[in-house]
Parts: C-alpha cells; sequence; structure tokens
C-alpha cells in the first residue's frame, strides 16, 4: 500500500522556536510569533496541498482554535488537502456530530477525516463542562461512535446507553463518502475503543520496537471483531540536504528552550493521566542529556510541549529511511509537522517525498484527493465500516 503523508495546522500558532501547547499543555503559554490567522494557515495549507500532502491534522484542545470552524474556513482557500479535525466527542451530541460532519463532506466536496480525542485531562475536561472520569470518558467515546456509526449507514436510531441516549435520530444527507475515523490511545480502555471504531490506529512517535508492539496488539483486538484498521503515526520533522545541517537545527531549537520552561513543562506533564503522555516523558526523562532515543528519532520536542514528542531528525535521505522503517512494521499514514511548519513543509515535500516516490513508496494524490468519486465508489465508502459489535 502507497503512503499517506499528512501536514500538520498549527492552530496554536507558528514560530521558528518550539511553540508550546498540545495535550495536557497550560493555556496562554504557546509562546508564538505568528499567530493562527486564516490567511496564514491558508499559507500552510496551500503549501501542502501543492507539496502534494495528503490531509493536514488540525488539533483540538483550550490551547488553539476551533479546529471544525479553522478548517471549514480553510476548505476555501484550497482545492484538494483534506483536513483531519481533532474534536473531543464529551462536547457535543452524536447527533449532531454527525449531521455536522456529513454537511462538512457534501459541502467540501469529501475532504473531512475526524480524529477523535476523547480527552486525556480531567481538568481541561471539567472547564467543558464534562465531568466523567478518564474510564468514564472512554466508555461514553464507544456510546457515540456506534450512534455515529450507525447515522452514517442511514439507520435511525435509538441507543439508550450508560453515557448517551438519542430516539428516533436519523440524518436526512448521509456523508459522501463517510469519514475514516482516526483514533489514537495507548491505556487499555483507549485500545479497546480503537480495536472497535477505528479505521486508523494512531499513535505517537515511538522507537519502532514500541511501536511494532503497538500494532500487533491493535491487530489481535481488532480481529476479535472481524475489523483490520490502517495505522498511522504522528511526528515532527527536522530534514535537511546533509545530517549535520539537521542536528544543528535541532541543537538550535534545544539552547531556544529555557531551563525553566523545561521544569515547568515536565512537572505539568507529570501530572496528566494520559498513558501516551508518561510513554513521551519516558523517552526523554526530562534530561536534555539523551535525547536521541533511536537513529534520527529525536525526544527534544516533548521537553517544552505536550503530544508528540518526538521528530525524526536527519538529511532527507535519513528521513525517507526512517519512514520506511516504519512502514515496513506496517504504518501506512504519517502526519508529520516541523518548525516553522511553512518553511518546513517545503524541506519534507521536496526533500522527502521525491525520495519516497523513488523508491514506489508514496505518489501524489490526484486531483479528488484519492477518493474514487464514482456512484459505485460512493456507495462502498458509506458501507466500507462494519457495524457496531455487540
Amino acid at each position: 500500500m502507497a503512503l499517506t503523508v499528512h501536514w500538520f495546522l498549527p492552530t496554536t500558532g507558528d514560530s521558528r522556536q518550539v511553540v508550546g501547547g498540545g495535550h495536557g499543555s497550560t493555556p496562554g503559554t504557546a509562546g508564538s510569533d505568528r499567530p493562527p490567522s486564516v490567511a496564514y494557515l491558508g499559507q500552510i495549507a496551500r503549501t501542502a496541498e501543492q507539496l502534494g500532502f495528503s490531509g493536514a491534522l488540525t488539533p483540538t484542545g483550550a490551547w488553539c482554535e476551533d479546529a471544525w470552524l479553522t478548517t471549514a474556513m480553510l476548505t476555501q482557500v484550497t482545492e484538494r488537502l483534506r483536513y483531519l479535525v481533532a474534536f473531543r466527542p464529551g462536547q457535543i451530541s452524536p447527533t449532531l456530530a454527525a449531521q455536522m460532519a456529513a454537511s462538512y463532506q457534501n459541502q467540501s466536496g469529501g475532504r473531512l477525516l475526524l480524529n477523535v480525542v476523547t480527552g486525556g485531562e480531567s481538568a481541561e475536561q471539567r472547564a467543558y463542562g464534562d465531568f466523567l472520569d478518564k474510564a468514564g470518558r472512554y466508555a461514553r467515546t464507544d456510546e457515540f461512535l456506534t450512534v455515529t456509526g450507525r447515522l452514517w449507514r442511514g439507520e435511525t436510531v435509538d441507543h439508550h446507553g450508560t453515557h448517551l441516549q438519542v430516539e428516533g435520530a436519523r440524518l436526512t444527507r448521509l456523508p459522501e463518502p463517510v469519514p475514516d475515523v482516526y483514533f489514537g490511545g495507548s491505556s487499555p480502555e483507549a485500545e479497546r475503543v480503537a480495536a472497535r471504531h477505528a479505521d486508523v490506529y494512531l499513535t505517537w512517535g515511538e522507537p519502532p520496537g514500541q511501536v511494532k508492539e503497538k500494532i500487533d496488539r491493535i491487530r489481535s483486538l481488532a480481529a476479535v471483531h472481524g475489523r483490520s484498521p490502517r495505522f498511522g503515526i504522528r511526528l515532527h520533522t527536522i530534514s535537511r540536504d546533509t545530517s549535520a545541517e539537521a542536528w544543528a537545527e535541532a541543537d538550535r531549537l534545544l539552547a531556544g528552550m529555557d531551563p525553566e520552561r523545561i521544569r515547568a513543562t515536565q512537572e505539568a506533564l507529570a501530572r496528566s493521566e494520559s498513558e501516551g503522555q508518561r510513554r513521551m516523558r519516558e523517552l526523554h526523562g526530562g534530561s536534555t542529556d539523551r535525547l536521541e532515543v533511536y537513529p534520527n528519532l529525536w525526544a527534544g520536542v516533548g521537553l517544552v510541549r505536550g503530544g508528540a514528542g518526538t521528530a525524526l531528525v536527519g538529511s532527507h535521505a535519513e528521513v525517507a529511511d526512517r519512514i520506511e522503517e516504519y512502514h515496513r512494521l506496517g504504518v501506512d499514514e504519517f502526519v508529520l509537522s516541523g518548525v516553522p511548519h511553512l518553511e518546513e513543509a517545503y524541506q519534507v515535500g521536496e526533500g522527502v517525498l521525491p525520495l519516497l516516490a523513488a523508491r514506489g513508496l508514496w505518489r501524489r494524490p490526484d486531483a479528488s484527493g484519492g477518493w474514487d468519486v464514482s456512484a459505485a465508489g460512493r456507495t462502498r465508502a458509506r458501507t466500507r465500516r462494519p457495524g457496531p459489535c455487540p
């Protein structure tokens, strides 16, 4: 299977340094130099589209702009690029979310992908009015995706669950195609939900051995439900013409990280309820001395921000080598980013993607974004996801 490569929209803001924010972050600590205006994000989106990226991930949280509204605006300044919209199911009814997704697909020409984020921090969830504990949030996500999946298949839904209830719910217009559900999480609760509902299971950029363990585990869990999800990985990049140039840039970014900022960020992230965040922190242990945790895999990003905390660092060929290594493990989708996002998109798009194409691993998306837009293709898309498990 050819690789799918996505870029990232920095809706917290952008900079020539590593911007704060991310999973478990405190709002107001981003430290960006380029505000996340539609004009600037539009530059990044158009650049990503021109270079051949398939889509762009947009995060969710109190520390960034709303993903639904921002990307809906950006569909008007791009033609093909799809938007991987992160959202939290605890903040919206499943019927309304299903309707919003259908409207987005039908108005944008099928350019929506959904990154379902259960929410790993109780304090942030409470700020949005959600007082469930972590186990309850994942149980609700399971119900949520069961309801939305049935609605997208054209069913009329009555659901009386522990956390969600709907009666006579149905959609007047179905999404064409049904948006793929991207889902991540390293806890047992997250993995069980992913096995039942994810089209693409996403992991943060851990060393290949750890990623392989996750892939094997999710495949085994999903097989019980007759499902075969794809796998994706979220990584930053520092890709340059030579390895020396790339590592010099990593050193520059590290030199720009104030020790007090590192200390405060690590203290905050240590309180995170996220298993994935714990695994990210274990890669560097809060130390600046052992940041290359695997050849060309640098954990320095995670010193000052939450969420995905590792970067592929090296020459364009070395970055392509690591991408190929992950691909051999079963990873077919890559969600990449780098600072500044505009300039780094060119480094990857002009330096790495052509190498992957020459190796037969990647091809530029067609004008339809890779979708089969025939009537038969739309029918297959609408019905491709297995039904909810009993």
